[in-house]
């Protein structure tokens, strides 16, 4: 098993106007991944982007992670779109170099407020793409408010982004994102979590079946409840889109709840999906978009 979507918190400031958490340490995700049962993990920087208040964990730390357990840690890298000379022009070789060969393996979790198409946006997914760097992105409905990339309603401006940057892969990840699971999703629910059966395929689906270059990260409240809010449904997506779709938790507190792996096994016990897609699901997919020895 391989999971897509971990946190290390470094440095923790409180969530403005929200409940307080305690935060995962190395020692303490190593020990979660061990009783979850995923061999190797990948661990996002946090913060990066100033849009995100409350706690910091920069690529320089998960790095140093990285060195004391190869084996186990997929390091990624994160740079903000406005950073250089906040322009569409700004060259990002330098540092995308430099941590590609200190072992990073992709860049995110891409959590910068701006428009998905953004021309800073788009010149970092390009840039990212000469370094075999997937783009991991925070899906958020608007500017402003949040952390996270923001797009309308049915994803134009990630479909813009795809067509333009063919050679990005692009990992979708949280509400707004997985929302568009149905076709009827409200307005006011697109960065919640929309209840009820699948009454028609959403936006995503016909993204995800028309463009090689986008992934779906099941982490989260938001990827679990995409799954299980038509539970029948969801069986039947995750066989249809096997090869698109990557297990994750998004593990970053140790009061956090993740059901996911045992949502996982239900699966599994219970054949609701061929084993080939669990495996693709579980960890083959991660392999083959990370490039990572299997």
């Amino acid at each position: 098993m391989i999971d897509i979507h971990t946190h290390v918190i470094r440095l923790w400031g409180g969530r403005p106007g929200g409940r307080g958490m305690e935060v995962v340490t190395e020692k303490e995700i190593l020990k979660a991944m061990d009783s979850r049962g995923a061999e190797r993990f990948v661990v996002l920087p946090a913060g990066v982007s100033p849009e995100v208040p409350c706690f910091y964990t920069g690529p320089e730390d998960i790095l140093k992670f990285y060195k004391k357990h190869p084996d186990r840690v997929i390091p990624f890298c994160d740079v903000d779109p406005r950073s250089g000379t906040n322009s569409p022009d700004s060259d990002f070789s330098w540092i995308l170099g430099y941590y590609k060969d200190a072992g990073c393996k992709g860049l995110g979790e891409m959590t910068a407020n701006l428009y998905f198409d953004d021309p800073r946006c788009l010149n970092l997914y390009r840039q990212a793409a000469k370094f075999g760097f997937p783009i991991l992105f925070h899906l958020y409905d608007r500017l402003g408010g949040s952390y996270g990339l923001a797009d309308d309603k049915g994803l134009p401006r990630l479909e813009r982004a795809m067509k333009e940057c063919p050679d990005t892969i692009f990992i979708g990840h949280a509400m707004t994102f997985w929302a568009e699971i149905s076709a009827d999703v409200p307005e006011e629910e697109r960065a919640g979590y929309p209840d009820g059966k699948v009454k028609a395929p959403g936006r995503l689906q016909k993204l995800l079946a028309k463009y090689p270059n986008l992934y779906g990260d099941l982490s989260a409240g938001s990827g679990l409840n995409a799954i299980t809010r038509d539970k029948e449904y969801g069986y039947k997506f995750l066989e249809e889109f096997q090869d698109k779709l990557m297990f994750g938790t998004d593990i970053s507190s140790n009061k956090k709840i993740i059901p996911h792996v045992e949502y996982f096994k239900e699966v599994k016990e219970g054949k609701k999906i061929s084993m080939k897609a669990y495996e693709k699901i579980m960890q083959k997919n991660a392999i083959r978009v990370l490039k990572l020895k299997g």
